[in-house]
């Protein structure tokens, strides 16, 4: 059982380190643009073009955010 708290542990550290390296990609392409030299993805274009897949799957798409909010912000 200590393994497995350990792993949770684990998975939620670095949930919580993707979570903030994405909002400080978002910053940095907004303040210097696409051409952000050490972030060489359109971090913005993929979170609207990933918001829109989800939307237009109507229902489903809402219930997807909500589950990935949800664990997202549950402590």
């Amino acid at each position: 059982m200590e393994y497995l708290q350990k792993i949770t542990e684990g998975l939620k550290l670095a949930t919580e380190a993707s979570v903030a390296l994405l909002a400080l990609a978002v910053v940095l392409q907004v303040l210097f643009g696409a051409n952000v030299a050490f972030f060489p993805v359109d971090v913005v274009g993929n979170v609207v073009a990933l918001t829109a897949a989800l939307g237009s799957h109507g229902v489903v798409g809402l219930v997807a955010i909500l589950v990935l909010a949800t664990l997202l912000t549950r402590k």
